[in-house]
């Protein structure tokens, strides 16, 4: 701890310098796993990258200790010889627990767990003036409860206590064929009502084709049922496995697959936003070319090669979350506007074991009670967008449009193109204000700053400056973005960190 609180003396003294210059800063972690662009410079950011030790694990109390930028495999790796698992664990290994609470993440355990900050007893913070508190439902809850999906604009996590569970050495997953999200609902409630599952999520391959996967951990599986893998080369992505599973029968299918191969499934192939790679590079998608380009084909270095390509300016990264009812409208729209598949299905508990009636922005405007729902499906929504600029933004704004007719929201890590009237007329405002002021935040970027694309700014910059109109010519020749970005991922090293100054907004 001697170490932990050093390095936690030291940022909080750099940020009362900001502070004191009333100076914005941004908060720099070394890694991401959100879509949107980079805006860290060298003059107006705080180090975090080096808080990434997992310092207890209490066997006693099924909890761990751990710095904000420890990765879900590590915690997982470091939590399991001790028989325990974070109860809700992210699908991509580079995730990590402080990106997990304050930017919104769940999974397929999140039908029984709620989100991951919903997993989390209390937090160490950096208050925006240097002070450093200790936060949770029972003490400083406001800000505890309140900086769950802040984003970092209330001030920087230093310090989670997470809850863990009892481990297993397999997932025991079942595969059951759908033919409509109607039929994939019923599944799911039916499913989540037994208090044996343990994970629970589905993909839509098409409208009317879809498998639910049903997950309970077990240390021994029963005979006659196959050991299946996912994190070799030589094995299968798990969305080709699956479609594969439900295409040889109408009836369901059962297979081990050990914890951690099932807790990061979808980290080969990023689910299968992979394979628009090698359309991308004209490159035959099948075993082989899979298992020749696997180094390339993990989620920390597609979000390396994101972010260099520039790429996510050209595809719908979105998730989004409708209440049940919804669920079928929102497929509907999706089949008629966006057509890719597959969709990513996945329930979620609004609700968890805390005493937070409100998390951070992530609650509706109206505080929940017996009329909302408890449980909302989220759909994921990955793939090709238009070509043209303005029909990709406008097809990004029907979306959120549409969600939000649904009583649906979205996950912030991703683009955002509300208006900021737009975006403040769902998320609260006037709790969050109230707490930027008490704890000396608002000099800060307020999450709408943080997250909204400025097309206006774009569309600007491009007139204003022949140098910029031409980079962007160039950049859209194919296939020079693709291939610097497939360098840079790579040769490694940092992706995020920008040189020069601008103002951090």
């Amino acid at each position: 701890m001697d170490q932990h609180d050093a390095a936690v003396s030291l940022l909080a003294s750099q940020v009362k310098q900001f502070y004191e210059r009333q100076k914005p800063f941004r908060i720099y972690h070394g890694s991401t796993n959100s879509t949107r662009k980079s805006q860290y410079f060298v003059d107006n950011l705080v180090d975090t990258s080096g808080l990434e030790n997992i310092l207890s694990i209490d066997t006693s109390k099924k909890v761990t200790v751990v710095e904000p930028n420890v990765p879900m495999d590590k915690l997982v790796y470091a939590t399991l010889p001790y028989g325990l698992v974070p109860p809700v664990v992210m699908e991509f290994p580079g995730i990590t627990a402080g990106g997990g609470f304050s930017g919104t993440s769940g999974e397929s355990s999140s039908f029984r767990y709620g989100f991951f900050d919903r997993t989390v007893n209390s937090i160490e913070m950096v208050l925006a003036n240097g002070e450093v508190i200790k936060a949770s439902s029972t003490e400083n809850s406001d800000i505890f409860c309140g900086a769950a999906a802040s984003f970092g604009t209330l001030g920087i996590i230093t310090l989670l206590e997470i809850q863990l569970i009892d481990a297993k050495a397999f997932v025991e997953l079942t595969y059951y064929p759908v033919r409509s999200v109607q039929q994939a609902v019923q599944k799911f409630e039916q499913e989540a009502a037994d208090s044996l599952n343990d994970y629970l999520d589905g993909i839509l391959f098409n409208k009317d084709s879809g498998v639910i996967c049903v997950g309970r951990l077990t240390d021994t599986h029963k005979d006659g049922i196959p050991v299946q893998c996912f994190s070799r080369a030589t094995d299968p992505w798990f969305y080709l496995h699956a479609k594969k599973v439900i295409a040889k029968s109408t009836e369901s299918f059962t297979e081990a697959v050990p914890l951690v191969d099932y807790l990061f499934r979808y980290d080969r192939g990023g689910f299968w936003v992979g394979t628009y790679a090698f359309q991308y590079f004209v490159t035959p998608f099948n075993r082989f070319t899979r298992w020749a380009l696997d180094s390339f084909m993990h989620t920390r270095v597609m979000y390396h090669a994101l972010h260099k390509s520039g790429h996510a300016k050209n595809y719908i990264i979105q998730d989004v979350a409708v209440p049940y009812e919804n669920a079928g409208h929102l497929i509907d729209y999706l089949h008629g506007s966006f057509e890719h598949y597959p969709l990513w299905l996945c329930p979620l508990r609004q609700t968890g074991k805390s005493d937070c009636l409100l998390y951070g922005l992530m609650a509706q405007k109206a505080k929940p009670n017996q009329t909302e729902p408890t449980m909302l499906l989220n759909v994921g929504i990955w793939g090709p967008g238009p070509t043209r600029r303005k029909a990709f933004v406008q097809m990004n704004r029907d979306l959120e449009r549409k969600v939000h007719e649904l009583k649906g929201q979205k996950w912030l890590y991703a683009h955002a193109y509300y208006t900021e009237a737009e975006f403040w007329d769902i998320y609260d405002r006037k709790e969050y204000d109230e707490l930027r002021t008490k704890y000396h935040a608002t000099y800060l970027p307020s999450i709408y700053d943080k997250v909204k694309v400025d097309v206006t700014a774009e569309v600007q910059a491009t007139r204003a400056s022949w140098t910029v109109w031409l980079i962007a010519m160039l950049w859209s020749i194919w296939p020079i973005s693709g291939l610097y970005g497939a360098i840079h991922a790579a040769l490694g090293g940092d992706y995020l960190k920008l040189h020069g100054s601008k103002k951090a907004v």
